[in-house]
């Protein structure tokens, strides 16, 4: 494993064949990183820490018919369905039309705000994937050259060189594709959660001022 680490590290130097590859690897990993930190904070931070003591206080509000006070509660907080379920409220006397049009307006909102670049992740793991991809080629290319044109006595290292590139950019590929598609699986099916208790809480809220 050691071996594996110092070869690929080995590998971004400028010295070695394929070092292109390496960075833009690299980087493309990077802003993959990124994207799914920042989505992990929304998804999983914003848009679900208090969620349940929000809920039970909304509740209680619209039970006991103090609609400012649950109008406020939703303006102070900044959980999705917060926007969802104030938009209900705060037109809660104007009639069913106008609820479930303010109820639809807010929703699709703040469901593409949780969506929002989960596609973007599944993207650049597949670039990762495909640059490593053009890496092995690359390295395939100098170890034909290599059998092809150079002496005997240099062929060894230039073979091991070229299946070094091919390797290399390879391994680097997958290390960054498949955790970035882990993430993106989770982060899809807890929006996924988040988006349909938007829909159900809203749709309860709806029927009980119908």
């Amino acid at each position: 494993m050691d071996v594996v680490i110092k070869n690929t590290l080995a590998s971004f130097n400028p010295s070695q064949a394929g070092w292109q590859f390496m960075w833009v690897i690299l980087f493309v990993g990077l802003a993959g990183v990124g994207i799914a930190v920042e989505r992990i904070l929304y998804i999983y931070v914003r848009s679900s820490k208090g969620r349940d003591r929000f809920l039970l206080d909304f509740g209680r509000y619209v039970a006991d018919k103090k609609y400012e006070d649950a109008i406020h509660l939703c303006r102070s907080s900044l959980l999705p369905i917060a926007a969802v379920l104030g938009a209900v409220v705060s037109v809660h006397d104007k009639g069913k039309e106008a609820i479930i049009a303010a109820s639809d307006a807010a929703f699709l909102t703040e469901a593409p705000r949780v969506n929002r670049y989960l596609s973007i992740i599944a993207l650049i793991a597949s670039i990762a994937t495909l640059l490593g991809l053009s890496g092995t080629i690359f390295g395939l290319i100098i170890t034909f050259d290599a059998v092809a044109n150079k002496p005997a006595a240099e062929r060894p290292a230039a073979l091991a060189n070229g299946i070094s590139v091919a390797m290399g950019t390879t391994l680097l590929g997958l290390f960054v594709a498949i955790p970035l598609l882990v993430v993106q699986g989770f982060l899809s099916l807890f929006s996924e959660r988040v988006i349909q208790e938007m829909e159900e809480k809203s749709l309860k809220v709806i029927n009980s001022f119908a």
